[in-house]
Parts: C-alpha cells; sequence; structure tokens
C-alpha cells in the first residue's frame, strides 16, 4: 500500500518537473503522439526508480 502510494506521490511529481523540459525540438514535425508518448514513458521509468529508491531507502533506515 505505500508503495503504491509512493508511485503516485512520484508519477505526479516527475510529470510536474518534467513540464520545464521542451522535448518537443528533439522530435519531427507533425509526431505529436510519438513525443506523448516517450514523455509518459520517461515520466514512468523515472517514477518508478525514484520510488524503489525511496522504498529500499526508508526500509534500510527502518523508517516505515
Amino acid at each position: 500500500m505505500i508503495k503504491t502510494v509512493l508511485y503516485i506521490i512520484t508519477l505526479i511529481f516527475t510529470i510536474w518537473a518534467m513540464e520545464g523540459l521542451d522535448l518537443n525540438k528533439i522530435f519531427k514535425q507533425n509526431r505529436v503522439y510519438q513525443a506523448r508518448a516517450i514523455y509518459l514513458i520517461l515520466a514512468m521509468c523515472i517514477s518508478y526508480l525514484v520510488t524503489n529508491f525511496m522504498y529500499d531507502f526508508f526500509l534500510n533506515c527502518k523508517i516505515i
């Protein structure tokens, strides 16, 4: 349950943080769906890594 909440919080935070990036300059013209897919995949990957790091860190420190 705790890990699920961490996933949701970090996904929201990651999407918020990635809004500062201009990924449209990397992609070709009229490739909106591909850019959105990469944006979502990157956000999910980053949130997965951050969540697992935080969860393992809290378990090792015996905070949870």
